[in-house]
């Protein structure tokens, strides 16, 4: 998204989307934290097309970063169901959460962080309920992700977008460091690799940070 191409004809860049795009594509709206994390996570799942960091189950209009009340944040997932389900995806996605933890995730706490499936439709629920059901006995225990109700879903500010990757200098504690280093160190400080991988052991899905969309 934030790569530099040559320039090339609007007829070719036509036929190259038309190419790459899959025969048949599908909407799932995940929360698991911070959603520079989870856009990172989807990223690396096979049959995955794009993500978008949002806000997620909110009923106000125009949500934004700092104003964002009764939303949670979120990732848009566009996937090609004819490589995965939705019902596979969703299983994806628990193990790369704490969904023991309903009160937030990580270092991350309150109700702009919680742990949230968004089905967008009615077969979407049922999928939904079953990977949760799915988790909860593989766990031994009851999961703590909220299955929402209302899927409305804003995209973020753009630089929250891909942020993992950004190439930008921010201002840190370590100082002025690239985004995509920053954002490294924000997850590794948080523990979400650490904790996942308590909650789920073998099962727990992890990925090398950096990679992902674009690479």
């Amino acid at each position: 998204m934030r790569k530099l191409f040559h320039a090339v004809s609007l007829a070719a860049v036509l036929t190259a989307a038309v190419s790459a795009a899959p025969a048949m594509a599908d909407t799932a709206i995940f929360a698991g934290g911070c959603f520079w994390c989870v856009e990172s996570d989807m990223d690396h799942v096979k049959g995955v097309t794009d993500t978008i960091s949002g806000y997620a189950g909110g009923t106000t209009p125009a949500p934004t970063y700092k104003s964002h009340e009764g939303y949670t944040e979120a990732v848009k997932v566009e996937f090609d169901p004819a490589i995965i389900s939705y019902e596979a995806l969703t299983a994806h996605f628990l193990r790369t959460i704490d969904v023991t933890d309903g009160g937030g995730q990580f270092c991350d706490r309150g109700d702009s962080y919680i742990p949230a499936l968004f089905p967008v439709s009615a077969e979407q629920k049922a999928a939904a309920t079953r990977a949760l059901d799915a988790a909860a006995a593989d766990l031994k225990q009851p999961v703590a992700v909220k299955l929402g109700d209302n899927p409305s879903f804003f995209p973020a500010e753009e630089y929250h977008q891909n942020y993992y990757q950004g190439d930008g200098r921010v201002l840190t504690r370590f100082g002025l460091i690239r985004q995509s280093e920053a954002y490294k160190r924000y997850r590794e400080g948080c523990g979400r690799d650490a904790r996942v991988k308590d909650v789920w052991g073998d099962a727990a899905f992890s990925y090398p940070l950096g990679e992902g969309k674009g690479s």
